[in-house]
């Protein structure tokens, strides 16, 4: 092997052994502990003996293994007089573990997985005080929704058969509960935001984040939270509009990875759309915000984080849209999915999006397929605004159609830019 590359391997292992040896001792000088195991020197020179461990794994597995062995005995040697002296406190001889882990990683070659081991244990070193003080807050309704929801999605989910049953197109058990997770998840993450952040830009920030993946469902959540809770619907309402703005953007993006053509023709037409997007969040935030200081009081988070039995009301409305709209992809292909881009654009913009790739790069003109998600992206402006209308209390609904009412002229404004 190259003496260079051994070289690098070692040098890795040590200055990863040294990032966490400098956490390690700046944190026993702050808490003035002088018994604790291990410091710059001690930690360098356990990257260092993984990494000639790694080295020599290939051609003396014995000896590799005996020098490996070797520290890990010195680390487990530390905790014993650690233990015998009264101390609790394991994290220094776990982190010797880690980093003497990493340091035989980077002697093989697993040169990227060992930074990146050691540069997340240093951050989860530096950052102890601010994850004690997350922990401390947390409530035990969320703890128990957080242990479920892994369940559901960790358990439940890879159990359920993936289908389809019934008549064609059929009906996909673990789509449909994947659905189901994503509207429970979307509720989780807005309670999180709501707490973590306020309810002012908590939930704007859990709208964004939401968008991504869905802005109907965020929508539909949203103004389900917003009734629940009259005194939230405004900043619910921002949590909306948010999610909206990233919706052209998204669309954009996804056009770009399927058939770059189309992405190219809907570039322009979408420039309005997004600055118009982004300017009227700007303008909620502000207004939030001055709204926040003069409240006395700040509105509670919902009580149940996940709420499973509206996230499966929900994806019962969902499932029967999309089973229509399987039926007309089955009977109809791609060209009448993208010939009903409106009514395909309610619920699943990505599915029109990828059908517009799709027959662009057959040959159709890229222009078509960029006007099919205009209307796709104005009928799921007008789907979200009739959900707003329906669902939400009064307050939401003002709020929410009055930034809707500018989405639809930005979008519709980027057919003619096509």
């Amino acid at each position: 092997m190259n003496d260079r590359i051994e070289l690098l391997r070692l040098a890795i292992a040590a200055i990863g052994g040294l990032a966490v040896g400098i956490e390690r001792e700046w944190s026993a000088r702050q808490e003035r502990d002088h018994t604790r195991f291990g410091g710059v020197r001690t930690f360098l020179l356990l990257g260092l003996v993984g990494g000639l461990a790694g080295l020599l794994y290939d051609e003396r597995r014995d000896l590799a293994l005996l020098v490996f062995a070797g520290g890990l005995t010195m680390v487990a040697i530390a905790y014993l007089v650690s233990a015998w002296r009264g101390t609790i406190d394991a994290t220094t001889e776990v982190a010797g573990v880690v980093v003497l882990s990493a340091g035989a990683l980077a002697g093989v070659g697993a040169l990227e997985i060992a930074s990146a081991v050691f540069a997340g244990t240093a951050l989860v070193l530096v950052e102890k005080s601010r994850m004690h003080r997350a922990v401390e807050r947390i409530q035990s309704a969320e703890l128990e929704a957080a242990a479920r929801f892994a369940v559901l999605a960790l358990v439940v989910l890879p159990l359920l058969p993936a289908g389809p049953f019934g008549p064609p197109p059929g009906l996909e058990p673990r789509k449909l509960w994947a659905l189901v997770l994503v509207f429970a998840g979307l509720s989780f993450v807005g309670y999180v935001a709501l707490r973590i952040a306020g309810p002012r830009r908590g939930l704007g920030l859990a709208g964004l984040l939401g968008g991504m993946v869905s802005s109907t469902a965020v929508t539909l959540n949203f103004a389900r939270d917003a009734r629940r809770d009259p005194a939230l619907a405004a900043p619910l309402a921002l949590g909306v509009l948010a999610a909206s703005s990233i919706l052209p953007l998204r669309v954009l993006v996804l056009s770009a990875v399927i058939h770059a053509p189309v992405a190219l023709a809907l570039a322009l037409a979408v420039v309005p759309a997004i600055a118009v997007g982004g300017a009227v969040v700007v303008w909620m935030l502000l207004r939030e915000r001055k709204a926040e200081e003069r409240d006395a009081e700040t509105p509670r988070p919902p009580g149940n984080p996940l709420r499973l039995g509206a996230a499966m009301q929900m994806t019962a409305v969902f499932a029967i849209v999309l089973y229509l709209l399987a039926l007309v992809q089955e009977r109809f292909g791609e060209a009448g999915v993208l010939g009903g881009s409106a009514l395909l654009g309610l619920t699943d913009l990505d599915a029109l999006t990828y059908s517009a790739g799709r027959l662009a790069s057959a040959g159709g003109a890229p222009e078509a397929s960029a006007r099919a998600l205009i209307v796709g992206m104005l009928a799921n402006t007008l789907f979200k605004a009739a959900i707003a209308a329906t669902v939400g209390p009064a307050r939401f609904r003002r709020v929410v159609l009055g930034g809707f009412a500018i989405y639809l002229v930005a979008i519709a404004a980027g057919w003619l830019l096509v």
